[in-house]
């Protein structure tokens, strides 16, 4: 009996190999959601920018007001600080509230469904973040040799390592903070975060002048070990690294990996 049109295509389609899934590349993947991240940020981005460098120049220009007679000692340790509280306020403050952002909308929920890895999306806001963040650190530095007329000395490989790892603890952090809490305690736990960083942490001024037990918890916290290693790659014939300093910021930092990463990757 001869075979039909229709049993013979029913017959192909049984036989023809599986379609295989178009296969992407990390890095196409990336920069994908680059330009997403990017893209949602829209034309607020210049004046985030604006305002980043206004911060750093504000902070160094500002707090000097704060200090009468300021000698170039403490213009230096000022000057030297304010890039931290700017990579620290970048990360604990304003990737928070873009993921708990997001989270209310439903485009975290939206991102973690598309055919990803899901810890793609902390690298995101990782990297992007970051140049959004290098201006203001130029710029801040720049201000501080124009104001107090300061000479730096510059360790560079620890003035690359270090920004590097303090952002990366700061968004580490910051998304953990936006991916366990919910979102408005989110937004509200990052408000909290800014004041603590501007007035209760020795970046601007030496941990001395706190209190006793206040220094101690500071110790473990990871605010003053970022300042301390920036301080130093910034200025290093005045300050010095430690490697206490070190082994804190990278522990906070892989902590805020593994909670923001397994918060990623759960189911739901």
């Amino acid at each position: 009996m001869p075979e039909t049109p229709a049993a013979a295509s029913a017959a192909e389609e049984l036989t023809a190999p599986p379609i295989a899934p178009v296969q992407v590349s990390p890095w196409s993947s990336l920069l994908a959601m680059m330009r997403w991240s990017l893209a949602s940020i829209g034309a607020m981005l210049p004046l985030i920018v604006v305002v980043q460098a206004a911060l750093a120049a504000g902070i160094v220009i500002g707090f000097g007001f704060l200090i009468p007679d300021i000698t170039p000692e403490s213009a230096l340790f000022l000057s030297s600080g304010a890039p931290t509280i700017l990579l620290l306020t970048v990360g604990l403050v304003i990737v928070p509230q873009g993921v708990a952002r997001a989270r209310a909308s439903g485009a975290l929920d939206y991102q973690r469904a598309l055919p990803v890895s899901r810890p793609l999306l902390l690298l995101v806001d990782l990297v992007v973040w970051s140049l959004i963040a290098l201006p203001g650190l130029v710029i801040g530095l720049l201000v501080a040799w124009l104001r107090y007329d300061l000479s730096f000395s510059f360790d560079w490989p620890l003035l690359v390592l270090v920004p590097m790892l303090v952002t990366t603890m700061a968004t580490a952090v910051g998304f953990a903070i936006a991916v366990t809490l919910p979102a408005m305690l989110a937004q509200l736990v990052s408000q909290v975060l800014v004041f603590f960083v501007l007035l209760f942490s020795p970046i601007t001024f030496p941990a001395s002048q706190l209190p006793e037990w206040f220094q101690t918890v500071h110790r473990f916290l990871p605010i003053q070990p970022a300042a301390e290693l920036l301080r130093a790659g910034i200025a290093s014939a005045d300050f010095t690294a430690q490697g206490r300093d070190l082994v804190v910021l990278s522990l906070w930092t892989a902590v805020g990996l593994l909670i923001s990463t397994r918060a990623l990757v759960r189911r739901g």
